[in-house]
Formats: structure tokens, C-alpha cells, sequence
């Protein structure tokens, strides 16, 4: 990443040729091998780090003049703090193990910075200038840093990075998922997922995409999609954007112990109460945690009304925690005469009360009422949660 981004912007490049132990941490510039000194005038090293905006794939420029700062507030060859540095205390979630964000600093030129050269041979002067000067020491190490290039998706994550939440994201790295019906719903499970930093997907849906899937699905059809498996269809579209995505043209069966292998969580986004029943009877004796995800709608002759469900099933739950929350383990005998009726932005909807339970039970999101069992209304746009106690 850094030669790439080296190739196509002329002041990294600087920062590089000149010396500079340059690397790159989350989609923020890092400069390492600061040195600076403590209020004894002890010697120290730190790490500057400051935040990219990332024009495309190859260029970026810098967001702003404060820049973060690894280490204590830096002093003067009379032991006093370098004054005019302004910031404070602060946190910058980092995937290095080395790079602990202390505070920030504000040191704003009138006419500000040129460049992100401009910018760290500017504070270099002031914070590294005593240190220089005592101990004849030099940030121009030319050292060269391995970065982190595990990511799983294709392209540069710059959301995490701009919102923070790379210590967040971090809880997703060892997942593998496995969503169960790729329809309505499962397909925005999918979507959502696909933008997820988990290890990997599985998806299992042996039906093929037709023109009713385009209008209960997200994206844009392809008439050349039409006719092949769902399966395929999201593998082709989502396989551009990360890795880790291993979708398949099957259904999960009381047989499909070996296609689970593995899953640390699972969604089951079936219609059909006989195929949820097998699939959930193997999730459980696999202790496998799971949501089952449910929608019924219908009309009278006026608008369309009905209720979402989502359902959380821990590990080693008991066939009591699938009565409670209502969940239909059978085919009600006049399905055949009912209109199988989905809408798009309810599809999504439930598909983001899964995944939100989920993100709760992993801690990206908070979660104070612990609900296992969330039924929304369309009438009243109420939402109901139970947590499973009495």
C-alpha cells in the first residue's frame, strides 16, 4: 500500500526519500521514530500519526492540520512542556501493537500546510528540535515498516478509519457466518455482512434469481443473472468487493453437519416451517447460536399490514426458547392459498434487526435490554422486544 500510494503522491514520497519511517495504519499516514524528550529531559521516542482523505484508490491528501501524537507531551531543553502545540488527550484506534495514540496536537501556521510533507517536517521542528539538539539524535531512520495487509476486503476500508471504530471492527476478524436462504431477506443479511470485517460467509440457497428476486433485493439487475442460482448471482457481485465469500447452490439438510463446520453464527432466513425446523434442529445440536429472522404481511382489500420477527437462539438453548418466540417449526395448511408477500425496504428491515442483534452480541453495539426475541409492527411502527424473562 505504502509504494503505491508513494507512486501517485509526491509528498509521501518526500517523507520516504527523505528518510522518514513512513508506513501506513488504518488509512492514516504513521511516522514513526520521533524523538522527543520528557519533562527530565530524558530521551523518547514517538509516533506521529495523521488522517487521509482518500481521493481514489491511489491519491489522498491530508484532512486537517491537528496531528495525533504516540507518546507524552513533549518539553523543552529546560524540562518545561513545548508551548503552542495546543490538542489534548485522546484515543485513535490503531491495528498496531506499537502505536498507542495519547493526545493530539493543533499547531496551525497561518497560511496552513502546503502538503502532508509540509505538515510533518513542521511539527518534526518543533517537538524533535530539543531532542536534536541534546542528544543529536535524527527521525530520519529510513526505516522500513511491515504493514497490515489482512484485510478482507478488496478495496481500502476508509469508513472505519473516518468513524473510528477500527477496535470495534476488530471483534469481527475470527467470525464465520453462515446465512441460511439467500431471498428477500437473507440477501440483505448478505449485504450487510459483505461490508462486515468477518472472516468468512457462507450461504446456502439452492433456488434460482428471477425478476421477482431484483425487486426484494439489493442492487441493480443484470439480465444476464436471470435464470442462474442465487448462488451464484451474489458470489459473482460480492466477490469484487472482499474476500471470504463462499456462497452455495444447496440446502442445508439434516445431512449438512460438514457444511457448517466451523460457523461461529449463523441466520436462517427460510419461509417454509418445515425446512426451518430441520435446519434449526441441526444449528442446535451443533450448539451453533443463530437468529432466525420471520415476515408475515397481507391484505384485505385495504393496505398491506403485518409483523417482522427476529430471533436470537443462543448456544445450548432449549426447544422451550423457539416456543416462546413464537417461531413456526410447521407449514400452516393454507399456504398454498396465500400470497407469499414481500416488500424490498421490509426485507432490509428485518435483515437489519438480525444483523443489529448481532453486531449487539458481538459488542460493536451497545445493548441494555438484551432482547432475544423483536417483533416490529408495519401498522404502528411499534417495536416489541422480549429478553426471555418472566
Amino acid at each position: 500500500m505504502l509504494n503505491s500510494l508513494g507512486n501517485h503522491n509526491p509528498d509521501i514520497k518526500k517523507l520516504i526519500d527523505k528518510g522518514y519511517a513512513v508506513s501506513i495504519d488504518s488509512n492514516n499516514l504513521v511516522v514513526r521514530d520521533i524523538p522527543y524528550l520528557d519533562t527530565n529531559k530524558a530521551l523518547h521516542t514517538g509516533a506521529f500519526v495523521s488522517k487521509l482523505i482518500f481521493i481514489d484508490e491511489h491519491r489522498v491528501k491530508l484532512e486537517n492540520h491537528v496531528i495525533f501524537f504516540c507518546g507524552t507531551h513533549p518539553c523543552e531543553l529546560d524540562g518545561s512542556q513545548i508551548p503552542n502545540l495546543g490538542g489534548g488527550p485522546v484515543t485513535l484506534p490503531l491495528s498496531s501493537e506499537d502505536l498507542i495514540v495519547q493526545r493530539s496536537f493543533s499547531n496551525k501556521p497561518a497560511d496552513g500546510y502546503k502538503d502532508l510533507y509540509d505538515k510533518v517536517e513542521s511539527y518534526v521542528t518543533v517537538i524533535c528540535g530539543p531532542a536534536i539538539s541534546l542528544y543529536n539524535v535524527t527521525p530520519l531512520t529510513f526505516r522500513t515498516v511491515e504493514e497490515n495487509n489482512d484485510s478482507v476486503f478488496k478495496f481500502r476500508d476508509t469508513l472505519t478509519s473516518r468513524a473510528e471504530i477500527g477496535d470495534l471492527n476488530a471483534n469481527f476478524s475470527n467470525e464465520v457466518i453462515a446465512i441460511i436462504g439467500l431471498g428477500g431477506t437473507g440477501s440483505y443479511v448478505l449485504d450487510f455482512l459483505a461490508k462486515t470485517p468477518v472472516k468468512e460467509i457462507r450461504g446456502f440457497d439452492a433456488d434460482s434469481f428471477h425478476v421477482h428476486n431484483a425487486f426484494r433485493s439489493p442492487g441493480m439487475l443484470n439480465r444476464e443473472e436471470l435464470g442462474r442460482k442465487k448462488s451464484e448471482v451474489y458470489q459473482q457481485r460480492y466477490e469484487v468487493f472482499r474476500h471470504g465469500i463462499q456462497l452455495h447452490a444447496k440446502c442445508i439438510q439434516e445431512d449438512s453437519a460438514l457444511d457448517l463446520e466451523g460457523v461461529k453464527f449463523a441466520f436462517v432466513c427460510v419461509d417454509k416451517g418445515t425446512s426451518r425446523k430441520i435446519i434449526i434442529d441441526l444449528l442446535m445440536n451443533m450448539q451453533i447460536p443463530f437468529i432466525d429472522v420471520g415476515m408475515g404481511l397481507d391484505r384485505d382489500k385495504g393496505p398491506v399490514s403485518g409483523m417482522l420477527r427476529s430471533t436470537f437462539v443462543a448456544a445450548g438453548s432449549t426447544p422451550d426458547t423457539l416456543i416462546k418466540a413464537s417461531v413456526p417449526l410447521e407449514d400452516h395448511p393454507d399456504d398454498v392459498y396465500r400470497n407469499n408477500i414481500q416488500i424490498s425496504e421490509l426485507n432490509a428491515l428485518n435483515a437489519s434487526l438480525a444483523v443489529i442483534k448481532y453486531k449487539q452480541l458481538t459488542g460493536f453495539y451497545a445493548d441494555d435490554r438484551n432482547y432475544h426475541n423483536v417483533l416490529f409492527t408495519t401498522d404502528s411502527n411499534s417495536l416489541l422486544g422480549d429478553n426471555g424473562q418472566d
